[in-house]
């Protein structure tokens, strides 16, 4: 069994991949999946598994501190963050920055995630110069928690979180990207844990995962291929 660990917004791509493995190549592989901090906070804390899929970021910082072996950290999948409404909302049009500040500023809360997606929707109302107009309106998901479902609760009126995240909750709909210069994207990359029992057999899950098998199934979840990826 091949053990790993991984952010929430991978969790159903690393579930299908994973069955997929078994069954083509005869090899168990199991992920836990929980927010990105905590995940990171319990590799650092010394939990025990092969594979690591997180944010880049988190996974190079990981990567600096000798928590996975040299030369496994790679980028995997690259995720578009959208904006989502609840279902039975006036879809809004997002074909300009000028739409995207009017939705914001007509939204009443606004659900963003603990993650990568959740500091750069942050920065980008900054940039935008709506911090200060919305400050009151921001509510932030609890980690693990897909900021969408905060649509379906009616904690929310508007979310924003990586695509992968929000396609298959019910009771929300896409609304779509970001436009232009607003738009923004996530990467995801994996690693062999130094901890790893079997750090072979992991680098060769990590392998298949970054497989034209892998890209496939990526895009069907609502992901793409990052260039660096291999293929197998």
């Amino acid at each position: 069994m091949i053990s790993g660990l991984s952010s929430m917004a991978t969790r159903p791509l690393l579930a299908e991949l994973s069955e997929h493995i078994r069954l083509v190549h005869g090899l168990p592989v199991r992920f836990e999946a929980a927010g990105g901090v905590e995940i990171a906070r319990r590799v650092r804390e010394g939990a025990e598994a092969d594979l690591l899929v997180l944010a880049d970021g988190a996974l190079a910082a990981l990567e600096k501190e000798g928590l996975l072996l040299a030369g496994t950290a790679r980028p995997l999948w690259t995720s578009q963050v959208v904006a989502a409404v609840p279902e039975g909302s006036p879809v809004p049009v997002l074909d300009s920055e000028s739409d995207l500040r009017a939705v914001l500023r007509s939204a009443k809360k606004i659900a963003y995630s603990t993650g990568p997606s959740g500091t750069d929707l942050i920065d980008l109302i900054s940039r935008l110069g709506l911090a200060d107009a919305l400050a009151g309106r921001l509510v932030q998901a609890p980690p693990g928690v897909p900021a969408g479902s905060l649509l379906s609760c009616g904690q929310a009126d508007l979310a924003f979180q990586q695509r992968s995240e929000l396609m298959d909750l019910p009771g929300v709909v896409i609304a779509g990207p970001l436009p232009g210069d607003s738009a923004i994207n996530s990467t995801f990359g994996g690693g062999v844990l130094s901890s790893a029992s079997q750090p072979g057999l992991a680098l060769e899950v990590l392998d298949l995962f970054g497989s034209d098998m892998g890209s496939r199934t990526a895009r069907a979840r609502g992901m793409r291929a990052s260039g660096n990826s291999r293929s197998a």
